[in-house]
């Protein structure tokens, strides 16, 4: 099993400290560092910024919001990231939700499935470098009537195949993931339940497709605090676990609401989104049970970590991608350094 680390969102007042995580992690061997996007810093640029100042860790999106641009403009960036980085860029893409996609990009959440499943099409076509023309649902290349005519990407990727990843939480979303990706970029993921919430659908999908899990990349996201007090250190990720799962989308389009219930947690998920939405965030945060926390993330001592990453190895995980808690970057580097060292007690280095 591989580790990455996830950086978030840039602009969190901690960009700085962002850079020497990435670098440290680029020392320790992590294989890739994942960027996000939501409604502030793009991910494209965080990218390109880390990629320049690392040497080997891939550089990863997770995710380009798939309402923030056409196809081709994916490709060319992929493609650019790509050739800048010297073959370290990993394409992760997703479909965000209703909210952002409507109320910042203005573009229509609707049939999410389809839109992506053309998207990925079209991109995988144009990093081709074949003259690019499609005709779908949600797109038509070139535009019929007009001057538009098929061309193809000028940029050379550093390599023919990109690896293209989904973001991915339903089991509609899940096979097909399975089907058209090389990887699935999960949240909130349980060893313990991961076969039935996520693998079983991804499964699917490479069935489908007449291909078996080999070479697919099974890369979930996990917080890590390191300590003593697991219950503490649980404490620390409630704010994190009620944002999403009580205020991420709305009331009825809700993933991570929806997937905490298809975890047995559907009553106090329910719960959780009640305070969130009526604004009592700290009722939220009290309200998420520590069982779903420790369960979905990294807590206390390297010994005990390490035995939660051959869970996650024995489950199915390909690459853990990591998130340390910490306050200072010398805890933050703590985490990095205590992940590295949790994988090398496991065996699974």
């Amino acid at each position: 099993m591989r580790l990455g680390i996830n950086l978030g969102y840039w602009g969190a007042g901690m960009d700085a400290d962002n850079l020497a995580v990435a670098q440290e992690a680029d020392r320790l061997g992590y294989a890739v560092c994942w960027a996000a996007e939501a409604y502030g810093s793009d991910a494209p640029t965080v990218l390109a910024w880390v990629a320049a100042h690392t040497e080997r860790i891939d550089v990863g999106s997770a995710i380009f919001q798939i309402p923030a641009r056409t196809p081709a403009m994916t490709a060319m960036t992929a493609a650019t990231l790509d050739s800048l980085s010297g073959g370290r860029f990993r394409l992760g893409l997703g479909v965000s939700g209703p909210q952002v996609s409507e109320g910042w990009y203005g573009v229509r959440f609707d049939k999410p499935l389809s839109r992506t499943r053309e998207y990925v099409e079209i991109v995988r076509r144009a990093m081709s470098r074949e003259r690019l023309s499609y005709e779908g649902e949600h797109w038509t290349l070139p535009l019929p009537g007009g001057p538009g005519k098929p061309i193809k990407l000028t940029v050379h990727p550093q390599r023919e195949h990109i690896p293209l990843y989904i973001a991915a939480i339903g089991p509609k979303n899940l096979e097909q993931t399975g089907e058209i990706a090389d990887g699935a970029l999960l949240l909130f993921p349980s060893a313990a339940q991961l076969e039935e919430t996520a693998l079983r659908h991804i499964r699917a999908g490479r069935e489908k497709a007449g291909l078996t899990m080999a070479g697919f990349d099974v890369s979930p996201t996990v917080p890590l605090a390191l300590g003593d007090d697991v219950a503490a250190l649980a404490d620390v990720f409630r704010p994190y676990t009620a944002l999403y799962v009580g205020g991420m989308g709305s009331r009825k389009q809700n993933f991570y609401n929806q997937l905490a219930g298809r975890m047995g947690y559907e009553k106090q998920a329910a719960e959780i989104q009640d305070k969130y939405l009526a604004g009592d965030k700290d009722g939220a945060a009290a309200a998420v049970p520590q069982e779903l926390i420790d369960s979905t993330s990294l807590l206390g001592t390297v010994e005990r970590i390490a035995d939660r990453m051959t869970e996650y190895a024995e489950a199915g995980v390909d690459t853990l991608n990591l998130n340390p808690a910490g306050f200072t970057l010398d805890e933050r580097l703590a985490g990095l350094r205590a992940g590295a060292e949790a994988l090398e007690r496991a065996g699974l280095a």
